[in-house]
């Protein structure tokens, strides 16, 4: 009796790869920008490897992080709902690569492949919860509350699957623009969170689960 082949768990990366006509891959070094606030908004990037920071510009000259993203979520989403240019700046914190699909080819594939519109919906969704929460942080949370929570989810606690056990390094200077604050503010909670045993530096930013006693401290 033939034994049944075991069907391949479905992989975003490997699909968008392999089966998408158009579909390109991009590598980006850390520090790179991956497009500018204003240019042309006419593709959506998935993150095969590396971590993403958003930022964005008001008119007034003053600039927030909006976002920090990691292999597996995607960006440049705002083309499918007729965004025709890029309401942040997209840069490169380590070395990166993306797979780019361009406006057309994303919604036709959205349409088509039934499992990868499950997996953008529920990517959108959390997207979604993660700005409201961010919303309630900014406006009920102490700053050092706001430190803690910003570096466990970038160590992508509460993610599924195992958090990282390091981060790739982020100057204070992002820090505090994430969470609504200055770089002497981020540097007394850093020492703190340092001289306390809830992280190491060692090339990068190790996260003990212990910065979670920060959080949930009431």
């Amino acid at each position: 009796m033939k034994s049944k082949r075991k069907k391949r768990p479905f992989s975003i990366g490997r699909y968008l790869t392999a089966k998408v006509p158009g579909s390109s891959t991009l590598d980006f070094h850390a520090g790179q920008a991956i497009f500018r606030q204003g240019g042309a908004a006419d593709a959506v990037y998935y993150i095969g490897r590396g971590t993403v920071e958003l930022t964005t510009v008001s008119k007034a000259g003053k600039e927030a992080v909006v976002g920090i993203l990691n292999a597996g979520d995607f960006f440049g989403e705002g083309c499918l709902v007729g965004k025709r240019k890029h309401m942040t700046t997209a840069k490169a914190l380590s070395s990166t690569s993306l797979v780019v699909l361009k406006r057309k080819e994303m919604i036709r594939v959205l349409r088509e492949e039934h499992a990868l519109s499950d997996r953008f919906t529920l990517h959108i969704l959390k997207r979604r919860s993660r700005l409201e929460q961010d919303l309630i942080d900014q406006l009920f949370n102490s700053i050092e509350k706001r430190l803690a929570r910003a570096l466990l989810r970038l160590a992508r606690y509460g993610n599924d699957g195992q958090p990282e056990k390091s981060i790739p390094k982020i100057s204070r200077k992002t820090l505090a623009k994430m969470i609504g604050t200055n770089h002497d503010r981020v540097n007394m909670f850093m020492d703190k969170f340092q001289k306390l045993g809830y992280i190491d530096y060692n090339g990068g930013i190790q996260i003990h689960p212990s910065l979670l006693r920060v959080v949930l401290l009431d």
